[in-house]
Parts: structure tokens; C-alpha cells; sequence
């Protein structure tokens, strides 16, 4: 009897992780592949007409029209198109499953500033949720922590691998604080008015941020005989091998914020979100600071802003001059898989669509350091990259037929295909 429950054990616990598993990651690429007679988008605001792309141990080794020999398998992609694979920062993909499962949420640790908190080792690469992006063209992610004052570091991976180490790209990219607001708004459930108001503590809080980079810049000049581990974590932002991600979105918010890290000697910042960086688009391009702007689809933050203000922002800032990417830190984890039609809605607001692919591709990978390998399709970098039927974009012409990372060809199969397909059967019938 112990023998037969034991083996009815292992048949549930193989049929459990068959059910549950996420697909095998891909294998390294073999040999060349060439993909011809398709329209290329190279995420740089170019298009290649009728190119042949050929890519080998996972670079792009050729692209372009004529003189170039095919390789190895071949794909006919005429009438389809290939774009690099598009970029998400600022999520929290692989450390949370499912909000309302606090054992699956692991992106916010105890403490209010935490830089040396590192978001990549609890990176779960057999999450369901990363595995779901891959279908839209979502390739890669910024893995970032949330919570405090400083949340900690992020790192960029890529979305088909075995465990956190296979699936970096970039480890500790940046640090990330969350800046505070100038104004507060009341608590009607004790009492308090319930429109807005200045904040009493906001001068307290910049403070406690000024002292923190101070501090840390002064640890690491000096001889310190005891580590601290926070200072310790924050040293790459004053010798430029790591950016400050800062959240703001208030106009007075994002000057006192420039100003008073650029003081401190911070020298790489980037300003995520920056619902208000139209209004001071000039002091931004002095400061050569980049924006992560929030997403598309979403209402105005206040009364008597545009209603439109969500879906213009992005286009108000470029045509500024501003280097800007794309990024929904404040949509679930799951909505990510919609980032190309965020980038999509702001050719309705007129910007050329190459322009907005770059939103997702090109920009992203400049402001977050890896436009050396990501980002375009330019021979030498790394062949991430999906083939479409259609605009990519615009989610009727979504349709991936093939998506490669480093050139390993990954599968397109996730639970949710799987369920579409199923139900699909049903309800046509078959």
C-alpha cells in the first residue's frame, strides 16, 4: 500500500509540473539563420524595405537590401516585419505572481532607504506572468523594487531562462528613490479635508534624502573601518557605474529633485514618470536627463489638465528635444504585454510611428545603458528580435510567428495561448 501511494505521488507531482512549468528555455543557436523579404523596423526611426537580416551565435552579423548572403535556415518573411525586441523598465515582473498572494509578492523589502537591497536574486524566471509578455514582443524587462525612500537596485533581464543568473543582461543598473511630494492629500476618514494641501514634512523628507547621498558620497572617500551596507550599494552612483532612478511627477518636485542630486554629485539620474516635465522641458535638457514617462492609457492626474494629457505627454516631450522611453510602473504586472499599444497611442497624438517604437526600443536601451546590445537592429548587437504579420503596435497586427533572444528561437506557447486555443475549439464548434 506505502508503494502504490508513493508512486500515485509522483504521478501528481509530474503531472503538477507539467501543468505548472513554464516552457523549456530555448537552446543556444546552432547555426545562421536568415530572415528575408520583410520589412524591417530597426528602432532607430529607420525602416529597411524587402531586407535580408542575417544573424549567427546569437548577433546580428548582416541587414540590409542587396549584397548579402543567406545563411544557414532560412525564413520567408515576406509582407511580415521584424522589429528588436521591445524593452519594459520599471516593473516588477518575476517578484510578484499574484498581489493577493503575499507569498508570491517579493518586491518590497522592510526599511525606508535600502539601496543594497538587490532585486535580481529574488528574480523568478518560471514566473507565468514574464512568460505571458513574450507573445506581444515584450523580450526584455528592468526588474525593480518597490516601496520606501529607496526601494534598492534593478536589473535588467531577459525573458527565457532557467534561473536569475541566466536571465541577466544587466545587474544592478540603478537605484531607485522615490521622491516625496510637496503637497499631501487629507485623509477625509479622520477628518481632514479631502482636497489637497501642502505637506508639513516635505522639507524633513528632502532633507533625510540630501543627508543619505552626503553621507554615502563622504563613506565612500573615506577610510571607513565598519561597512555599511547601504553606503557601500550606493557607490556606483557617484562614480557613474550606476544610474538614480527618480520618481517624481510634480513640476516643483522634479526641480528640487535635479537639483539638489546633481549637488550631491550624483552624476547619471533619470526622472521616471515626470507627469509635469513639459511644463520645465528646458531645465530637463540642460541637465540632459531622460524621461521614463508613465503609460498611455490613463486618465489626467488632476481637474483641469487636458484630458488627453496621459496619451500627448510622451510626443509634448520629444518634440522638446527630450530622450524619453515608455514605462507602466503603475499598471499590474500582467498590462505590460500591452507596452507596444501604449507606444501606439501616441501616433494617434500625432508622433511618427518609428519615433514611438523607439519609446519601447531604441530610447529604453540608451537610458537604461544597453543600446551596446539591445535595443536596434544593427549587425553586431545582440539578435532579440520578432518576426510580426502586421504593425506591431497596434494590436490587430500583433501576431508573432517567430521571436529569437541572443538568437535562441523561444517558444510563443504560454498558459494564456494555451486557454485561447482551448476555448476558441469550444465556442467555434470544434
Amino acid at each position: 500500500m506505502k508503494i502504490i501511494k508513493i508512486y500515485i505521488a509522483a504521478l501528481l507531482l509530474t503531472a503538477t509540473t507539467t501543468f505548472f512549468g513554464q516552457q523549456t528555455p530555448a537552446a543556444i543557436q546552432q547555426e545562421a539563420i536568415t530572415i528575408t523579404g520583410a520589412t524591417a523596423h530597426i528602432g532607430d526611426g529607420t525602416i529597411i524595405n524587402n531586407c535580408t537580416l542575417v544573424f549567427e551565435a546569437g548577433k546580428i552579423t548582416a541587414i540590409g537590401t542587396t549584397g548579402i548572403t543567406t545563411k544557414g535556415t532560412v525564413i520567408d518573411a515576406t509582407g511580415k516585419h521584424i522589429y528588436p525586441g521591445f524593452i519594459a523598465p520599471n516593473k516588477s515582473l518575476g517578484l510578484v505572481e499574484v498581489n493577493a498572494v503575499r507569498a508570491s509578492n517579493d518586491q518590497d523589502e522592510i526599511g525606508n532607504i535600502i539601496p543594497h537591497i538587490r532585486s535580481i536574486i529574488a528574480y523568478n524566471a518560471e514566473s507565468k506572468v514574464v512568460e505571458s509578455m513574450r507573445p506581444n514582443g515584450v523580450l526584455l524587462g528592468q526588474i525593480t523594487p518597490r516601496g520606501g525612500r529607496v526601494s534598492g537596485t534593478s536589473s535588467i533581464v531577459q525573458f527565457d531562462a532557467w534561473n536569475w543568473e541566466d536571465a541577466a543582461v544587466k545587474t544592478d543598473d540603478g537605484i531607485h528613490l522615490n521622491w516625496p511630494n510637496s503637497f499631501r492629500r487629507g485623509r477625509w476618514w479622520l477628518g481632514e479635508p479631502a482636497g489637497f494641501s501642502p505637506s508639513k514634512n516635505y522639507q524633513n523628507q528632502i532633507q533625510e534624502v540630501r543627508e543619505f547621498l552626503e553621507n554615502a558620497l563622504a563613506y565612500g572617500k573615506s577610510n571607513a573601518t565598519i561597512t555599511n551596507l547601504a553606503y557601500e550599494a550606493s557607490q556606483g552612483l557617484f562614480n557613474g557605474n550606476q544610474k538614480l532612478y527618480v520618481y517624481a511627477n510634480g513640476e516643483k518636485e522634479i526641480l528640487d529633485a535635479i537639483t539638489l542630486i546633481k549637488a550631491t554629485g550624483v552624476k547619471d539620474i533619470v526622472l521616471v514618470g515626470g507627469y509635469e516635465a513639459h511644463k520645465i522641458s528646458s531645465f530637463l535638457k540642460e541637465n540632459n536627463i531622460p524621461v521614463l514617462v508613465g503609460f498611455t492609457h490613463n486618465l489626467p492626474a488632476l481637474d483641469d489638465d487636458d484630458y488627453d494629457m496621459s496619451y500627448k505627454l510622451p510626443k509634448l516631450l520629444i518634440d522638446e528635444g527630450l530622450l524619453v522611453g515608455l514605462q507602466n510602473a503603475n499598471a499590474s504586472n500582467f498590462q505590460t504585454r500591452n507596452l507596444p499599444f501604449y507606444a501606439g497611442q501616441v501616433v494617434g497624438q500625432g508622433l511618427d510611428k518609428e519615433k514611438a517604437l523607439q519609446l519601447i526600443t531604441g530610447n529604453t536601451a540608451k537610458i537604461l545603458g544597453i543600446d551596446a546590445d539591445y535595443g536596434t537592429l544593427t549587425p553586431g548587437k545582440s539578435a532579440t528580435l520578432f518576426i510580426s504579420e502586421g504593425d506591431a503596435l497596434d494590436m490587430r497586427g500583433n501576431i508573432l510567428t517567430h521571436a529569437f533572444i541572443d538568437g535562441r528561437q523561444i517558444s510563443l506557447e504560454t498558459h494564456q495561448t494555451k486557454l485561447w486555443k482551448r476555448y476558441m475549439g469550444k465556442y467555434s464548434g470544434k
